[in-house]
């Protein structure tokens, strides 16, 4: 089977189990409901995602104990609106305005990143340097860590954030630097890497290359040596 049933499986399946968890609790409550929202709209997303822009690295054969493995890790993630749920939390509203903002501004850099990566290899092989990417080498990740930060805002709750952060050091930061590593293969890639940043972007650094300003010198020693000819 390939890896991406199994988060497929779970991404599906999110809208009812929390929708399970607010009858089995009878918790109808404003902070379900948002979460509800985000969250099962997310999994479905992605699910859209997945049909219409896949992610290679998912594509990859693993055993049925492999997918079972998955689909147990990626299940942490319903701590948090069990939690928010069973605790009967109710969160202010400057925090639902905080956790919907984080969302939305999570779901656009994940997806829209993720479909500019696709499009752009699916025409073009080589080192993607511009539009989301341009000053930040992991707009996808970034993205995805913002959107679960919302979840876990809304549970306040440490144990989510526990979860989100054990996440991002045991996967994400590994994945973004063997994806540097495999990327550091492009010649261009060293100044790429100066004016980017590896999950936080980049916005005050110079974007003139180490090319470019080869060109600069060799140019302005070009019109040294002419100005030194007409004297």
């Amino acid at each position: 089977m390939k890896s991406k049933y199994a988060i497929n499986l779970h991404k599906g399946l999110t809208s009812g189990v929390i929708l399970a968890l607010m009858i089995l609790y009878q918790n109808f409550s404003l902070g379900p409901w948002v979460y509800l929202a985000l969250h099962g709209t997310y999994g479905y997303l992605w699910l859209l995602k997945d049909r219409l822009y896949p992610d290679k690295q998912w594509e990859q054969e693993i055993s049925i104990f492999g997918g079972i493995f998955i689909f147990g890790i990626l299940s942490l993630y319903w701590i948090a609106p069990f939690i928010l749920i069973s605790s009967r939390t109710i969160p202010s509203l400057p925090l639902v305005a905080i956790a919907i903002s984080l969302n939305i501004l999570g779901i656009f850099l994940h997806f829209v990143s993720d479909a500019q990566k696709y499009y752009t290899l699916k025409y073009k092989e080589g080192l993607i340097t511009e539009g989301l990417f341009e000053r930040c080498r992991n707009t996808n990740y970034l993205g995805e860590i913002l959107t679960y930060s919302s979840f876990a805002l809304l549970a306040q709750h440490w144990l989510p954030f526990l979860i989100l952060g054990s996440f991002i050091s045991m996967i994400f930061i590994p994945n973004m630097l063997k994806k540097d590593q495999s990327l550091s293969r492009y010649p261009e890639f060293a100044d790429y890497k100066r004016r980017s940043g590896l999950l936080f972007p980049l916005l005050f650094v110079s974007k003139t290359t180490n090319s470019q300003k080869s060109l600069s010198a060799s140019a302005s020693s070009h019109s040294d040596d002419g100005s030194t000819t007409r004297v």
